[in-house]
């Protein structure tokens, strides 16, 4: 017999879907144009999805800590 208390789903959990819509499709931000700091789009905008979905999973996981 399993003692552990089933876990809800949680609205929160969809902010992790975030990063998987944003770099699901390459072909929608595969482009050279803009540059930031010369580096193209394409680059830059993948880097800053990892910054952005460690930030995400921080706020995912401060908010089911509260629960």
């Amino acid at each position: 017999m399993n003692s552990t208390p089933r876990k809800r789903f949680s609205p929160w959990y969809l902010l992790l879907l975030l990063p998987l819509a944003g770099l699901l499709f390459p072909a929608l931000y595969s482009r050279a144009t803009p540059e930031l700091f010369g580096f193209p789009f394409f680059y830059w905008y993948q880097v800053a999805w990892v910054l952005l979905t460690a930030a995400i999973t921080v706020i995912v996981y401060l908010a089911e800590q509260r629960r």
